[in-house]
């Protein structure tokens, strides 16, 4: 895990676990309770983070972006949509982030 914090791609990976997680999290548990279960409180704590998660994850991602001078069309665009989609950084974690940081990490050896 202390490897990931080293690289941007590292931290992106790591970013858009909690971010998938959060965004789960309010639109399958927090969201029902608060229209079906009248309660909102989580709503309220949990939209805020996501948020903030949201907003560093596509920061993060478009720095990694120049940095390791992705074509948008063909990276960026992919791993922005994934932040807004349930289950998106999941997936674009195992296919596209992965595999960028193990070309990456070859690179350097």
């Amino acid at each position: 895990m202390l490897r990931l914090l080293k690289t941007p791609i590292g931290r992106l990976r790591i970013l858009g676990f909690f971010e998938g997680i959060s965004l789960i999290v309010l639109i399958f548990i927090a969201v029902p309770l608060k229209y079906w279960g009248g309660e909102p409180l989580l709503v309220k704590v949990v939209g805020p983070v996501h948020g903030l998660l949201f907003t560093l994850f596509v920061l993060v991602t478009l720095s990694a972006g120049v940095t390791y001078q992705w074509k948008f069309s063909e990276i960026s665009w992919k791993v922005l949509l994934a932040c807004v989609i349930p289950f998106g950084t999941f997936y674009i974690d195992k296919h596209i982030l992965a595999r960028e940081q193990a070309v990456l990490e070859n690179r350097r050896d």
